[in-house]
């Protein structure tokens, strides 16, 4: 009730947009990442590595916008910004639909995945910036219960209809109702209106003259982005955030292309039983969340981490067992609410932190550091256990990667990390 209270309240009504707008988005993308799963099905038979091929294209963006997009970020106006990167990325994804008729080489899909994924560097940052700037202090950690159970529903949604939606009617409606949402998103991100001191800062930007602008712009980006790692550096919390979130983001690269053949494997289908499990994941992360979002600040934000770590390494075992053993669908629908509910408020926490400990000139560049940090661990350890599963098989692959998150997470409790932010969650 009480998060309930707070996102219907008139004076958080730019939140409410921003919270609608992302709804509507990641449910789209959720169809968008089954359509892939059913493209590469299609194409290559549901090769994992051709899967994998394809999502490290939306990945390598990161590394190559990544460290600009949070300099630009923190410069212009973040609901522009958030406007422009959601028509772009509707009408990209338009294009799949007319490839499919034009070219059986999945080449032109691999780069307008690329491209789509571009503006998304810039998308992240900016709607992870602008949380503060419409949200009080003191409702922060309200706010990020509320943008990471966003996620979680438009997962669960996105899911239940795009596995049945794909398995029907094949890829490209998928990619079509994608950039529908998008569009939509970006007509509700639209009237998003900012506080009169920020309008002031982005209008004196708008005012000064082009070439000083350009000529600083130029001069500084380099700069800035060094700024950004140093004060990096010296954010202890920051840091320990960074060092988790690399070793969880590897975990669900190892698992994801993986989990994915496993399933389909398993219950011999192609997206069907993949998203009525997704859609258990997603209600495990949601309740995760909104768990946390309740009763969070009673716990020490980094037990809480480690906890979890242990819990979901756990959970990501005898799902495993389940689905190669049992292969009954509803008692591994239980197992995988309980693997989400054991990893949804690890980012919930880890972002608030962020918020917490950041200058408000610096959150842009420390969401886009985090992006590249989690990213390359996801990239690396997606391509390396797509591999390593041709010669040790997927069951195996998922009970290491189980197996190592657990015992992480008993390693921190063990040592019981002391964070410099005095507050609990």
């Amino acid at each position: 009730m009480k998060i309930l209270k707070f996102l219907t309240q008139s004076n958080n009504r730019n939140f409410q947009r921003l919270w609608w707008a992302q709804l509507i988005s990641q449910f789209g993308d959720r169809i968008h990442q089954l359509a892939l799963v059913g493209l590469v099905y299609e194409r290559a038979g549901g090769s994992p590595t051709t899967l994998a091929k394809i999502l490290a294209f939306t990945i390598i963006p990161v590394f190559l916008i990544q460290p600009f997009a949070g300099v630009f970020v923190d410069r212009w106006d973040r609901r522009l910004t958030l406007f422009l990167c959601d028509i772009f990325r509707g009408f990209l994804v338009l294009l799949i639909p007319l490839i499919f008729f034009f070219w059986n080489s999945l080449i032109p899909i691999y780069i307008i995945v690329f491209l789509v994924f571009c503006f998304s560097r810039f998308y992240m940052p900016a709607k992870m910036s602008i949380i503060p700037d419409i949200v009080k202090g003191p409702d922060l950690l309200m706010a990020n219960s509320l943008v990471s159970t966003t996620g979680m529903i438009a997962f669960v949604l996105g899911c239940a209809l795009g596995g049945f939606l794909i398995d029907w009617f094949g890829a490209r409606n998928g990619f079509i109702v994608d950039a529908f949402t998008f569009f939509l998103s970006a007509g509700i991100i639209f009237f998003i209106t900012l506080p009169q001191q920020l309008k002031k800062q982005w209008q004196q930007m708008k005012t000064e003259k082009i070439w000083e602008q350009v000529k600083e712009k130029r001069k500084s980006v380099l700069a800035e982005i060094k700024e950004g790692f140093l004060y990096l550096r010296a954010q202890k919390d920051i840091r320990f955030i960074i060092n988790m979130l690399f070793i969880l983001l590897a975990a669900a690269g190892s698992v994801y292309v993986t989990i994915i053949v496993f399933i389909q494997k398993s219950f011999n289908s192609v997206t069907k039983h993949l998203g009525v499990l997704a859609v258990c994941l997603g209600a495990g992360l949601f309740l995760g969340a909104m768990l946390y979002g309740r009763y969070g600040k009673k716990f020490k934000w980094y037990q809480t981490i480690f906890f979890c770590l242990i819990l979901g390494g756990a959970m990501l075992i005898i799902f495993t067992f389940f689905v190669q053993y049992i292969q009954q669908i509803f008692l591994t629908m239980i197992l995988a609410v309980a693997l989400g509910l054991s990893i949804g408020p690890i980012f919930i926490a880890s972002n608030t932190v962020v918020h917490l400990v950041s200058d408000e000139n610096m959150r842009g560049k420390m969401f886009s550091a985090l992006e590249i940090v989690i990213h390359l661990a996801f990239l690396a350890a997606m391509l390396i256990s797509s591999w390593l599963s041709q010669y040790i098989g997927q069951l195996w692959v998922l009970i290491i990667t189980g197996s190592a998150i657990f015992i992480v997470g008993i390693i921190g409790i063990v040592k019981d990390y002391k964070g410099e932010l005095k507050f609990t969650s």
